[in-house]
Parts: structure tokens; sequence; C-alpha cells
């Protein structure tokens, strides 16, 4: 996207006017119009001042691929793969419901270092996945030419992606709970318009509860995101048919101490 259709977005994420943008940054509201009609750019002393009022980084603002917000690239920083080779269980679900009887089109947001993107893969699917991290996308990229299958990795983030192409398959796992709840609503129904018909949207999100002691390897952006309520990710999907909704706590033992988590899981079709 161009500056003025990201100024045009974010603007309307937020529930501003171009008048309420226009008096945050005290300018005129005909300068905020132009700017989104591509007539004429903001003022670069401007940016820094723009960029915080729409709440998103001078990278994103300018469409430059946002830099990783996380400590992922240091957990990914060594020769074995942080979360294994093993593919999600979720994955098996996938091929349940949609065996690769033709090449449906899958897209795995949060990739990571690419395990279950390459597994999709390798089992006849045509699969595109990014991620935030840089070394995350150079494992998975290593991990495709070994397995010798062709994955679309790229780099991007789900709080300022936006999909512009269409997919039978969209899974995510261990990565909405950084949506802040502003957000979400706007992801998800990007994610729901750019799903086929009979297409099915596979997602799963921590949910906090009082009884469960945080994760030792939880990092400081996740501390600072906001919470999701047990059942909250099903509603976004009150309108699509259901075809797995359920609620689980299991045990973790990544980073090396074990510990539990508990997660909403989603499998929704869009009929």
């Amino acid at each position: 996207m161009n500056i003025g259709e990201i100024i045009s977005n974010k603007r309307k994420e937020l529930g501003f006017t171009q008048q309420v943008l226009a008096e945050k940054l005290n300018i005129s509201f005909q300068s905020v119009s132009k700017w989104e009609n591509n007539s004429s750019y903001p003022d670069i002393l401007l940016l820094p001042r723009l960029a915080a009022v729409l709440e998103i980084s001078i990278d994103s603002l300018l469409g430059y691929p946002p830099r990783s917000l996380t400590d992922y690239d240091k957990r990914y920083n060594t020769e074995n793969y942080y979360w294994g080779l093993i593919p999600n269980t979720l994955c098996y679900e996938i091929m349940r419901l949609k065996p690769p009887a033709k090449p449906f089109k899958v897209l795995d947001i949060g990739c990571g270092e690419g395990k279950d993107a390459v597994f999709l893969a390798r089992n006849g699917y045509n699969v595109a996945a990014f991620d935030v991290s840089d070394k995350g996308l150079e494992k998975a990229k290593e991990l495709a030419a070994k397995c010798n299958v062709n994955v679309d990795f790229f780099k991007a983030d789900l709080r300022d992606y936006k999909l512009d192409t269409d997919y039978d398959i969209i899974f995510s796992s261990g990565v909405f709970h950084y949506l802040p709840r502003r957000l979400r609503e706007g992801v998800i129904d990007n994610l729901k318009a750019h799903t086929n018909p009979n297409g099915i949207n596979i997602i799963n999100v921590f949910v906090k509860k009082p009884f469960i002691q945080l994760p030792p390897d939880l990092e400081v952006s996740e501390l600072n995101a906001d919470d999701w309520k047990s059942g909250e990710i099903f509603t976004y999907y009150h309108d699509w048919l259901f075809q797995k909704c359920e609620e689980t706590i299991f045990k973790c033992n990544s980073g090396g101490t074990p510990h539990k988590h508990c997660m909403d899981i989603i499998i929704a079709e869009k009929n």
C-alpha cells in the first residue's frame, strides 16, 4: 500500500474522521484528504507525530516491512529448532477437513521457523507463510530447501499486514495473543473476506486464567498485550460454520521449564 492508503486505513481503524485526525495534528482536514488521495504527502518533520497518532511505526507508515518487535530472533538463533520439527496437531485437522486432492491455497500466519508450512507443502498444499522474525524466516527457507518443497515465505506483521489474495485455508497458531483488542475485529474481518467460499480459518489463541502461572519464557510484548477472554475468538466467527470450538489446558516445555497454557481453538468454515 502507498502512504495515502495506509493513513486512510489506520485512521478508520481508530475511528477517526479526517477532521479529527487533522485536529490532532493541528493541520487542516484538506491536508489529510490530499494525503489520502495521494495528491500530496506529509511533511517529513510531521511523520513522527503522525505515526504516533496512528499508533504505528514510521516504517509501517511509509510502507516498509515492519521490524521484528519480539525476541524470537534470539530464540531462533540456534542450530536446533526452537519449537522442534513435529507439526502442530492442527495441521492434521487441515488434512482431515481439506485433504489435498487439489492444491488448496494455504496461508500460515506467524510461521516461525516454518515447520508447519513445510509439512503442509510436503503434503501437496500451495503454501504462503509470514512472520516478523528474520531468523525464523531464514531457518524456514532452509528447512523448505532441505525438504525440496516450495513455500512463499515473506516478512510481515499480523498487526499491519492486509491480505490482497484469497486463500482456501488460513492457519495461525500461537500468534493472535499479540493482537491488541482494538485491532482484532479489523484483522479477522480481513482474513474472513479473503477466505474462499467453503474455505476454513484455523486459529488458536492463549487465554489468561488466574489459576495458571505465566510461562517462564513470556516476553515483554506479551505481558503488555490485551488478554483474550474465554470464548472471545469464537464470537468473531459467529456467522460461520464451526467445525471445532474448544478450550484446552495443556503442558508445555518451551524455554526448558515445564509450565501450562490455556488455549481456545476454533476451526470455522465459510459456508
